[in-house]
């Protein structure tokens, strides 16, 4: 199994609206999982403090191979969501690793 582990910044926005952003991103990462296939689990997480200097949210993935994450990375629907992030995201750092 593969873990493909997201951290997203997003870019600065007044709190309710940070809100209303971060709410918007974890719905659609988290809706993914019914859209594509190869992707066996997605969980997602909000920073509990609002404006942390470190990353806002977090993206945990599992695929049963380098294949599958290769599949989901170009899916349709995956590309979607990569469109949005790049309005809203000023930072990512990603790992994948086998478990």
């Amino acid at each position: 199994m593969i873990n493909h582990v997201v951290l997203f910044k997003l870019k600065t926005y007044p709190d309710a609206e940070k809100k209303q952003v971060l709410e918007q991103f974890k719905n659609m990462l988290l809706g993914l999982k019914d859209k594509i296939e190869e992707l066996k689990y997605c969980q997602v997480g909000e920073n509990y403090e609002l404006n942390a200097k470190s990353f806002d949210l977090a993206l945990i993935t599992h695929f049963d191979s380098i294949e599958d994450l290769d599949a989901y990375r170009v899916h349709p629907e995956h590309m979607k969501v990569v469109e949005f992030a790049g309005e809203i995201v000023a930072d990512r750092a990603a790992v994948d690793f086998q478990f």
